[in-house]
């Protein structure tokens, strides 16, 4: 997504957007919604300074616009490219080691902008890659791919499923796919410069379908550029290019349900990340992994779950 210009002179406007409540201070660069303030506060939030990991030197990992740990492979962490590159994905060492690129078998890439771990419906881990990307707001219908995880020195994956998703109201830009690994639902949050909205549909619908999504709620952000959710599904994260904001769920309730409420807390360090469009959460939401497009990339990892 190379809006990075336009994002740049908003800055001035949209630093003093937030998430539609008060918000006070909870932790260094962290701030907490008022709304949020009877809830328990996650980890995450009261350890939000961020560290360097590693950086990515590979020359083929030019702009990686999405990001997940691996579920069945935790010690991994799993990227692509912006549009401009094969169906491929990376196998990344927090350090930034890349150990390989499998391409994804039977996917095509038109503009992949997030990827995502959850469980497979009879077992086993599941990658989902999103081709979700539509700057123009021309496509028709737009692609998220489910196959399982490899192993990072594969050539390939298996095959990849793939389903087909549109709008119920014409076709919208979004770069953050959601994978909710409680209530097996994929959930698409759009990336505009006004307010955001969140989309859903079931994560077990069969290969080759195609799909009209059910329109959720408002998201209050301008410029969404990656989300994701813990692997317990218990923390939310959406990202813009300047802030990652987390949401505490209730429970078992729909990520749209969560999703409808102020965030719990925003942590304001990305603003100094460059053109992040990558967020990834730990098994249990007490680490978040972030990176930015360009080369070298630099990963980077607030909290310490």
């Amino acid at each position: 997504m190379h809006r990075l210009a336009i994002a740049v002179v908003l800055l001035g406007v949209l630093a003093g957007c937030g998430d539609g409540a008060a918000a006070t201070t909870s932790a260094p660069g962290t701030t907490m919604t008022a709304a949020a303030k009877r809830a328990p506060l996650p980890p995450l939030c009261r350890a939000a300074v961020p560290v360097q990991t590693g950086t990515v030197t590979d020359p083929q990992a030019t702009e990686l616009s999405g990001l997940t740990v691996g579920h069945a492979q935790p010690d991994l962490l799993w990227s692509h490219n912006d549009s401009g590159d094969s169906a491929r994905i990376f196998a990344l060492r927090r350090d930034g080691t890349v150990l390989g690129r499998p391409a994804v078998t039977g996917a095509q890439a038109v503009d992949w902008e997030d990827i995502a771990s959850g469980p497979a419906p009879g077992g086993g881990e599941l990658i989902y890659a999103g081709d979700i990307g539509d700057n123009a707001a021309s496509r028709s219908s737009v692609d998220v791919y489910r196959f399982p995880e490899p192993r990072p020195d594969a050539q390939a994956t298996a095959p990849a499923a793939r389903l087909r998703l549109r709008y119920p109201d014409g076709a919208h830009d979004a770069e953050a796919l959601l994978v909710d690994p409680l209530r097996h639902t994929l959930v698409i949050v759009t990336k505009s410069i006004g307010l955001a909205r969140a989309y859903s549909a079931p994560d077990t619908l069969a290969s080759g379908s195609l799909t009209t999504l059910r329109t959720g709620p408002r998201v209050p952000l301008p410029l969404v550029t990656a989300g994701d959710v813990s692997g317990d599904g218990h923390l939310i994260a959406l990202r813009t290019y300047f802030r990652l904001y987390l949401w505490a769920r209730r429970g078992r309730e729909p990520l749209t349900a969560a999703l409808a409420r102020p965030a719990t807390c925003v942590v304001v360090a990305p603003l100094n990340e460059g053109q992040g469009e990558a967020v990834a959460l730990t098994r249990t939401g007490g680490a978040a992994y972030t990176t930015a497009e360009g080369t070298p990339a630099i990963i980077r990892r607030y909290g310490t779950g």
